[in-house]
């Protein structure tokens, strides 16, 4: 990041006044599509797509180094199994079945790759049908699970990461998540976990997208609140089931082709089919620019539960301790690249540099401080956490102060 996309940020947060962005979004009649890498900078993406958080699409150029579009895919443009099963065969992988409604989901099975593909070449020749439905395999973690060296280069635009990044920290878990699947899955309406953002890659395939941006989804609610599960089902158009859906702006449709690359922004609802049989890469992630979405996201939902779930405000302190480890880490970058001998510039880490870093720490303590003044954290036992929050939040802002000059 440099200094005057920081300086853009910044003045944007600062007109919003630690509210969130409120309404329903503009509506838009198309997702742009970014052609070429070399006139595409990070702080053309951070302005023009993170910021204002809208979807767009990459093209095939961004990925064609990718040891996964060598390796994964045929000369023909299909799947690979032979190279799957010879390097992944034996792990075992999370299998949705597609032709189940789970609630507003699909129930989930586990069987090694090798049996997954099994099914999946018994499904084409079976003209894409199956006794045992249609399965889609989602939420691999291949990056958790085995190497992921040479598979796929995390690309600069999506690498300010909180959300993985603290994960990779503890070694526990991860939001990196392989899917593949044959002509017909397809994944339910849905927003992203933590109203993350989210990038897709297609290995190979093409995609359909649906998307909706925050707040028109609540048209589409039934008589009863919920969600629907289908978007493209007939029954959204029965005004006794739905009776505000003729009220709805049609959605935003994308088709993915291979080797794209969608955007997908935080809190826009979106459904998704595989119109070929297809492999992608999926990221979920959290930075600076949705932070305070996600602590507004999790607090409503925190709240929904407080009278039956007497445990919820654990996770209070995990919240805490997911700003620390950031913050301390932002803190770390900043005196490593502004100490003596050093220059403004890129550096290890995110890769963004010291303006990303302070821009970083800016937007943790402005959740920090919603977070401390919470009245169910003021109930927490504080001592525990080290540092306080109220230490770290003071560190934090006499550190803001500082970076003026930067």
């Amino acid at each position: 990041m440099d200094r005057e996309t920081r300086m853009f940020a910044e003045s944007h947060f600062r007109g919003l006044r630690g509210r969130l962005p409120s309404g329903v979004s503009p509506t838009q009649d198309r997702v742009d599509f970014i052609e070429k890498p070399g006139s595409f900078s990070y702080s053309d993406f951070f302005k023009g797509y993170l910021l204002p958080n809208v979807p767009c699409v990459f093209s095939s150029a961004f990925t064609e180094g990718w040891g996964c579009r060598r390796h994964w895919v045929t000369p023909s443009g299909k799947p690979d199994f032979d190279y799957l099963l010879q390097n992944y065969g034996d792990v075992v992988v999370p299998v949705a079945n597609c032709g189940v409604q789970e609630y507003n989901s699909n129930p989930k099975e586990h069987m090694p790759l090798r049996d997954y593909i099994s099914y999946w070449k018994e499904f084409i020749q079976q003209d894409y049908s199956s006794p045992r439905g249609c399965l889609y395999l989602k939420d691999w973690h291949l990056c958790r699970d085995s190497s992921a060296e040479g598979v796929f280069t995390l690309p600069v635009y999506f690498s300010s990461d909180w959300l993985n990044e603290y994960w990779d920290c503890l070694d526990v878990d991860d939001y990196r998540f392989i899917y593949m699947g044959p002509t017909g899955t397809w994944s339910p309406f849905h927003a992203d976990i933590f109203r993350s953002f989210s990038w897709s890659v297609n290995i190979c395939g093409r995609k359909k997208w649906f998307f909706f941006p925050p707040g028109r989804e609540e048209a589409l609610r039934d008589c009863h609140g919920g969600l629907p599960y289908d978007v493209t089902a007939p029954a959204l158009r029965d005004s006794r089931l739905h009776p505000m859906a003729q009220h709805c702006s049609p959605p935003l449709e994308v088709t993915q082709e291979a080797g794209e690359m969608v955007f997908v922004p935080s809190g826009w609802h979106h459904q998704v089919h595989n119109l070929e049989d297809t492999i992608s890469i999926n990221h979920n992630w959290v930075n600076g620019c949705n932070l305070a979405t996600m602590w507004h996201f999790l607090q409503q939902e925190l709240c929904a539960v407080q009278q039956e779930v007497s445990e919820w405000k654990d996770t209070m302190p995990d919240w805490h301790h997911h700003c620390q480890v950031i913050a301390e880490r932002r803190l770390l970058l900043l005196v490593k690249e502004t100490g003596p001998g050093k220059v403004d510039g890129s550096s290890e880490g995110t890769g963004l540099g010291p303006q990303q870093a302070a821009f970083d720490i800016g937007r943790i303590a402005e959740v920090l401080e919603s977070m401390v003044a919470h009245p169910d954290f003021q109930r927490l036992d504080t001592s525990v956490l080290s540092p306080r929050p109220e230490d770290l939040l003071q560190q934090l802002d006499e550190v803001m102060a500082t970076t003026a000059s930067l």
